[in-house]
């Protein structure tokens, strides 16, 4: 359904409360599109440096209004409706805000508040209800893209009270990030997602995506530069390559991915004052991804626990995120690379046949993990909405990651999208809880196996990282094992434990239902 809001503006001043990297470019983005912004943060500092940013801009620099005082900002709205957007860390700083907020007396019936950090589904769900007593409406935003979509145009999935969502799109609608559609039309990435938690929980699920995507992206990287000993500039017009044409054409990973392989330093590119000559900027980067230990990103490791409580294989995504962690610890992993002593990743050897086709094999196995981590992904999506009684429309959440967002893959997106349209009854919002049923789907994986297990051998033997790669092949055999050596594990347990187990080809037993078996063997006496 085309948007039918794209002239109204029933919020001419937004709130914005975090004027860090994300708020401050929401808050020339909002501004851009004609809306006055009242911008407060507990950082006096931030406040300044995005004013200074403001000022900079013709079409921003009078309408962004920076407040250092909580009430001043409250007062700048006048009788006026409040809408604040939050862009603040997700868990305790956003309490402590809302706090100050209800302690200033602030928040009045009929306000509504758009939590557009990484926040924790259940937490937004607690504070929906706290606030609903006030007649507060809290809306859980999941905001997708980073700093730079914040300022062009981000992706949007908003999850709450329907009818207070609706108020709301026409400004959330020109704001978003637009794609073109088959018809030609533009249309904006941001619908209405579901009840209660749902946004943040949609939002959560594709930064573990995100997760699996960086994975398999930065290990094709090491494998091309380690295993095949390609310069950096050789390996970013193979990522440009793969983004212009093919199953991960559109690819916004790749598209930075490319740039990134290319970029050599500047002493006007770095903001730190590093840039030392021409080298690429590449070279002056650490392996060490720390937002997961200094807590500030909860998202990925979120994903890990729902996929796990939720009893949905999720490897690809698990894989990539135990990587991070890993990475992270870059000290102790010092001191354990000294004890283990183990081979570095060496020049993959190649056979003479398979010198023009190395490249292609990994081309494929880096789509196989992606849509890998869609598939998991969305397969978590789905069990969470049908448990939760949420009816989300996996259809919207393609929609929604079209543009703007880190996710982007437009082949995969026209893929899904269709699919779901001639698996849906029509008229019907369906999810399916197993992607991998579905025919076109489980073709793409059957196709791309062979190429996914070149490469992962290849990887082995030349000690390349491939942990996402390989998580994804063993995925793959395992989900379609027909028996699987866990019939081994069952009988162990039912050994010490009695846990009993069901017999192969026994009717009600096979396949049966996922519960206690319906045997046990005493295998040695108690």
């Amino acid at each position: 359904m085309e948007s039918h809001h794209e002239h109204e503006t029933p919020f001419k001043r937004i709130g914005i409360i975090g004027a860090g990297s994300m708020g401050s470019m929401m808050s020339l983005g909002l501004a851009e599109k004609g809306h006055f912004i009242s911008l407060w943060d507990v950082n006096s500092g931030n406040v300044r440096s995005a004013m200074e940013k403001a000022q900079q801009e013709s079409k921003t620099k009078y309408n962004v209004e920076g407040f250092f005082d909580i009430r001043a900002f409250a007062d700048s709205f006048g009788d006026q409706r409040k809408l604040i957007i939050l862009s603040i860390s997700h868990g305790k700083p956003a309490d402590e805000v809302l706090k100050l907020l209800n302690e200033a007396g602030i928040l009045k019936p009929d306000d509504i508040v758009l939590d557009g950090g990484n926040e924790h589904w259940r937490t937004t769900e607690r504070r929906q209800k706290t606030l609903d007593s006030q007649g507060v409406k809290w809306i859980g935003l999941g905001v997708s893209g980073g700093y730079q979509s914040a300022r062009r145009g981000p992706s949007l999935c908003p999850g709450g009270d329907e009818e207070t969502i609706k108020q709301v799109l026409p400004v959330l609608e020109k704001f978003a990030a637009k794609y073109e559609t088959e018809a030609g039309r533009e249309r904006p990435c941001v619908e209405y997602v579901g009840p209660d938690g749902a946004g943040h929980f949609v939002k959560m699920v594709h930064n573990g995506i995100e997760n699996g995507m960086l994975g398999a992206v930065c290990e094709a990287w090491g494998f091309m530069r380690a295993g095949l000993n390609m310069a950096e500039d050789e390996i970013g017009n193979v990522f440009s390559i793969w983004n212009k044409q093919g199953q991960l054409r559109g690819t916004y990973l790749l598209e930075i991915g490319s740039e990134i392989c290319r970029k050599r330093q500047t002493r006007s590119g770095d903001q730190n004052g590093e840039g030392k000559g021409t080298d690429f900027v590449l070279d002056e980067v650490l392996d060490k991804v720390v937002q997961d230990d200094d807590d500030t990103e909860g998202t990925g490791y979120w994903s890990v626990m729902e996929s796990a409580e939720r009893h949905i294989s999720a490897p690809t995504i698990a894989a990539a995120q135990f990587l991070r962690v890993a990475s992270g610890n870059r000290s102790q992993r010092l001191k354990v690379a000294e004890k283990l002593n183990l081979p570095k990743p060496q020049r993959i050897q190649l056979k003479h046949e398979e010198e023009g086709n190395v490249i292609e094999d990994l081309r494929m196995a880096v789509y196989s993990a992606v849509l890998a981590s869609y598939c998991q992904g969305l397969e978590l999506i789905a069990h969470a909405s049908k448990v939760q009684d949420w009816n989300i429309d996996l259809a919207t959440c393609i929609r929604i990651w079209r543009a703007g967002c880190i996710i982007q893959s437009d082949h995969i997106a026209d893929m899904l999208e269709s699919t779901f349209a001639k698996e849906s009854a029509p008229g019907l919002q369906h999810t399916f809880t197993n992607l991998k049923l579905i025919q076109e789907i489980a073709d793409e994986f059957h196709q791309n196996f062979s190429y996914l297990k070149r490469t992962v051998s290849r990887g082995i033997e030349s000690d390349a990282y491939i942990t996402t790669l390989s998580s994804t092949l063993e995925y793959l055999k395992y989900e379609a094992g027909e028996m699987l050596p866990t019939r081994f594990m069952e009988a162990e347990m039912d050994f010490f434990g009695a846990h009993g187990f069901d017999r192969p080809g026994v009717d009600k037993e096979d396949p049966g239902e996922a519960k206690k078996g319906a045997h046990h063997y005493e295998w040695r006496p108690a």
